[in-house]
């Protein structure tokens, strides 16, 4: 198998694991969303971490398999591969990309799907694409601006060029640097405390920030409104307040 899941302490592991690169050929963008949809409906799996391995998150698309691919074969697949990242956004529950070595191209774009992006301190992203005479195709000219801005979204884009893990940092591509060996911990960690969390609550938070940035504000308002009032109906909340009012905050115990 292309992508592995590992689920452990209600964190769900999407590893990738096509040596040496992790080359995102169609069948483990398949894969991956096959596994994307089997966690999104899984009681057991509260949060998620994306991992490549120690080495390497994903170095891109397997260029070999596309450059054999002629207009008409990408105009069916591009659907297909935008369907795959699609899948690993709309988990609806917590994401962490843990990120080692290089994520470039469908790589970056990978990671770009997660909720928060733990970078190793020798990381290196980008979207590589123009140098091949192309744009990103999973994602990257939308999710990156959405993320980073557009002007800053599009110097990557136009360049092509590669950022190290600390301009990666300041560019708010990722969200927190550590070093190599620690990468992988610090996202599981991360996964597993937000697991322990309410997963409904969390659910609600999630699509509510996101399909806020796709709309104007007063119809994300609307959307926060009826996921807000619909949580009283939840035994989480119920349970929330009362261990916060019996026991003071931070203390309740979600099932």
């Amino acid at each position: 198998m292309t992508v592995h899941l590992e689920v452990a302490d209600g964190v769900g592991t999407l590893r990738l694991d096509r040596p040496p690169m992790n080359a995102l050929d169609i069948a483990l963008q398949d894969r991956l969303k096959e596994l994307a949809e089997e966690v999104t409906h899984r009681e057991d799996v509260r949060a998620v971490v994306l991992y490549g391995g120690e080495k390497v998150f994903a170095a891109g698309a397997d260029i070999k398999e596309m450059q054999a691919m002629d207009h008409t074969a990408m105009v069916v697949r591009s659907r297909a591969l935008q369907e795959s990242f699609t899948a690993v956004a709309r988990i609806p529950k917590p994401v962490v990309a843990a990120v080692t070595g290089y994520a470039l191209g469908g790589g970056c774009e990978l990671a770009l799907c997660a909720d928060f992006r733990i970078a190793a301190d020798n990381a290196k992203l980008g979207q590589p694409e123009i140098l091949l005479g192309l744009i990103p195709g999973a994602g990257g000219t939308q999710r990156l601006a959405r993320l980073i801005g557009p002007s800053k979204a599009k110097d990557l884009i136009f360049t092509g060029r590669q950022v190290k893990a600390e301009e990666a940092l300041g560019l708010g591509l990722v969200d927190r640097l550590a070093p190599a060996a620690e990468v992988y911990e610090q996202a599981h960690a991360w996964a597993a405390r937000l697991a322990k969390g309410p997963a409904l609550a969390l659910r609600a938070a999630k699509e509510c920030v996101d399909a806020g940035l796709e709309t104007d504000l007063e119809s994300g308002l609307a959307v926060e409104r009826t996921w807000f009032a619909g949580l009283f109906a939840t035994e989480d909340r119920e349970r929330g307040m009362r261990s916060f009012v019996e026991d003071g905050p931070g203390k309740a115990v979600f099932r």
